[in-house]
Order: structure tokens, then C-alpha cells, then sequence
């Protein structure tokens, strides 16, 4: 005669689901076969909310952002330019570096060598600049043209020599080449103070001088590249000094003055 199944399976998940589990059953044998059954329980009795994954969970506690309102921009819309009148004031002894046109954060205003010098001055007149990088299709400084250049008496000199009439000279005829200019390297600059700048362009007699670092090329290697530039005209208006001429010694005699006081 056949043994008949035994029961235990049915009786021990009854006594489970009634909360009736004996730790001599999880200790037994009986225990560990059927302990399948105590996680199948679990999860059908275990309610939802507490089964979310928690990925969800997170994506629950994460800020709720709303969208921004848009319009039709209107026909006559313009936009803003930076002004000037925005530096920061500074002072002799401030950093250099406060009055150093960042070339990484500014976009250089440029022109073409190819440019008439009309041109030119009506691109610094547009652009509020009195300089200009002179610059080919590549990204390549080729030189600067300053408004002295521009409206002194270099052109002026170039059509008597040539025979040419004033709008047939070139930015290319009055710039200063790049093998003519002096440059500052801007770990010193860093260094540096206001006073210091100010000094350096009255002795080399300019209102203007470049800063440079070094950046790698994977066509050219390393390679030397313009990061900023300092200005008289932007150092005496972040002193609060506002030249009245545009002869290079009094504007620097005015700022000499303005440092001693």
C-alpha cells in the first residue's frame, strides 16, 4: 500500500499566513523547505506603495520645475552692448588683472588687411574701440591699427608717396605689424598692479599693449596666443578719470596726476 502525500506543506503555509510560524519549524528541516513560501507571502500581502522601486522614489523627491513663459520677440527689438561704464572702479594698487580686456570672456573687435582705413574707423566708431587685430580667414594676427593710425598722419603720408587718394589706403599700410609688437606674458600680469601697467605703456609711448599665453595646436604645437589687452583709455575710466585730449603725453600726465592724488 501506497504511503499517502502528506499534509504538511498546506498546514505549514496555513500557519504562516496566520502568523503561526514556531521557531522549531525554522529551525527544522520543514522550515528551510518551505521557506519559499514566507517571501510569496510577503509579497501578496505587502502593499504596493512600499514595493515602488527606488529609482522612483528618488524621482519623487526631486525638485518640480515649472517651464518659463515665452512671447513674440517685436519688430523693432534690439540688444544690448556692453558699457563701459560698468568696469570695476580700481585703484593704483589694485590687481592688473582688473583692468586687462579678457580676450576669453571679450571678443576681439577685428578687420581685414585688405580694409580701407575708412572702413576701419567706421568699424571702431560702431564698436565704441580705438584698436583693432588685424586678422586673416585663419585666425592668424597679423597686426593692430589704432585710431592714432587711422586718423593721424600716416595715411596722409601713404597718398603723397603713392599718388593715391585717402580711401585707396589700406589697413595693411598703417598697421603695426605683429614682428613690431611688444607683448606682456600674463604670468606677470598676474603679478602685477594698475600702477605698474600705466608705467610700462608711458615708457614704450603707447596707449595700448597685448598679453599673452601659450596654448598647444596640433598643427602648429605651441604656440603663442594674444589673452588680453590693456588700454589707456580703459585703465583712466576704471580710475574715474576722463581724458580731454587725445595726445598720448597728456592723457598720461592726467593719470600720473590722478595716481599721486
Amino acid at each position: 500500500m501506497k504511503n499517502e502525500p502528506r499534509a504538511e506543506p498546506a498546514a505549514h503555509a496555513a500557519s504562516i499566513a496566520a502568523g503561526q510560524s514556531s521557531l522549531a519549524d525554522i529551525g527544522s528541516g520543514t522550515g528551510q523547505r518551505y521557506h519559499f513560501l514566507d517571501d510569496f507571502l510577503h509579497l501578496m500581502f505587502q502593499p504596493k506603495s512600499a514595493m515602488l522601486p527606488r529609482t522612483q522614489e528618488i524621482r519623487q523627491r526631486q525638485p518640480q520645475y515649472q517651464p518659463l513663459r515665452q512671447s513674440k520677440l517685436r519688430p523693432n527689438a534690439g540688444y544690448h552692448l556692453p558699457d563701459p561704464t560698468m568696469s570695476t572702479p580700481v585703484g593704483s594698487e589694485s590687481p592688473a588683472i582688473e583692468v586687462m580686456t579678457d580676450l576669453r570672456r571679450v571678443a576681439a573687435v577685428t578687420v581685414g588687411r585688405f580694409a580701407s582705413v575708412n572702413e576701419a574707423n567706421q568699424t571702431m566708431i560702431a564698436r565704441g574701440v580705438r584698436a583693432l587685430f588685424v586678422v586673416d580667414d585663419h585666425y592668424t594676427l597679423w597686426g593692430i591699427v589704432t585710431a592714432t593710425d587711422v586718423l593721424g598722419g600716416k595715411p596722409v603720408q601713404i597718398t603723397q608717396q603713392r599718388g593715391i587718394r585717402h580711401d585707396e589706403v589700406t589697413v595693411r599700410d598703417i598697421m603695426t605689424p605683429v614682428d613690431r609688437l611688444e607683448v606682456i606674458d600674463l604670468s606677470d600680469v598676474l603679478r602685477a598692479r594698475v600702477g605698474d601697467v600705466v608705467l610700462t605703456l608711458e615708457r614704450s609711448g603707447r596707449q595700448h599693449a597685448l598679453v599673452v599665453d601659450q596654448s598647444w595646436d596640433s598643427a602648429a604645437g605651441q604656440r603663442q596666443m594674444v589673452r588680453g589687452i590693456f588700454s589707456l583709455t580703459q585703465i583712466a575710466r576704471q580710475l574715474g578719470i576722463t581724458l580731454q585730449g587725445p595726445e598720448i603725453g597728456s592723457s598720461f600726465a592726467e593719470i600720473a596726476a590722478a595716481i599721486r592724488s
